[in-house]
């Protein structure tokens, strides 16, 4: 389980997180959604050790803030939202440095290293750019990359800021296939932002609604995605419809004069 605990976040002496509480069982996805700014992606930095801040963040028993280097590296696998990648790196050995955590000092990866690092590449469908290097890879092949070298590292814990941004329809439904599949077969808790709202309330056991670093509302789809509550927060006009597995369907309403 993880668990955020009146987290509170200071960024250039302006407060950005006010008290934020949430939790998630192991195997769990919890989904942090509000409009830009409203301190979505800074609980995911808090998490992985990114930001100081006020409050607690517990995974299980042991307090996160108190968890260090390789430990916490082990433990939690954070995916930014605009990673900064080395342009002349080859995928594979991209991939093969999620493995870094797991190896002693001075360590170079084994062949357990570089299968577990084959599986990832496998997983997200870009095993057959092992050989390529990083700059040449299209936007969404290198947000399956990034993914892949998180999913290397074995973590219990994956934070993912946006992570179909740049991923067309079928990729994003196969990453997020993926994340699902990995969290109920492997109990991979996962935390992630999300701007679209229905794939939010597609995907996530339970979703957080920030607005200007404060909880607004915090439950399951259907509690949360609700007119009332987005035309507050977001101040826009929707239509929520059941889907066919009864879950919200979130679509703008046009203004026709």
């Amino acid at each position: 389980m993880i668990t955020v605990r009146d987290l509170t976040v200071t960024l250039d002496q302006t407060r950005v997180l006010h008290g934020v509480s949430c939790q998630t069982p192991p195997g769990g996805w919890l989904c942090l959604i509000g409009p830009n700014g409203a301190g979505k992606s800074t609980v995911l930095r808090a998490a992985a050790g990114l930001l100081a801040y006020g409050g607690t963040i517990r995974l299980g028993e042991a307090d996160l803030g108190s968890l260090r280097g390789r430990a916490r590296a082990r433990a939690i696998a954070y995916v930014p939202q605009a990673p900064v990648l080395p342009p002349d790196m080859l995928v594979a050995d991209y991939v093969l440095l999620g493995r870094t955590p797991h190896l002693g000092y001075l360590s170079r990866p084994g062949r357990r290293d570089r299968l577990v690092a084959e599986a990832a590449l496998d997983k997200l469908d870009v095993s057959q750019f092992t050989g390529r290097r990083l700059e040449q890879m299209s936007g969404g092949e290198r947000q399956r990359v990034v993914l892949a070298r998180a999913l290397a590292a074995e973590p219990s814990v994956l934070l993912l800021d946006e992570p179909t941004s740049m991923l067309d329809i079928g990729h994003q439904q196969q990453v997020l296939e993926l994340v699902d599949g990995l969290r109920r077969s492997a109990g991979l808790t996962v935390v992630s932002t999300l701007h679209d709202l229905t794939i939010a309330g597609q995907y996530a056991d339970e979703l957080v609604l920030l607005n200007a670093g404060r909880v607004a509302a915090a439950g399951s789809a259907v509690a949360v995605l609700t007119p009332g509550l987005i035309a507050e927060v977001y101040g826009a006009r929707v239509e929520v419809r059941k889907g066919h597995d009864g879950r919200p369907v979130v679509a703008p309403v046009r203004n026709v004069q």
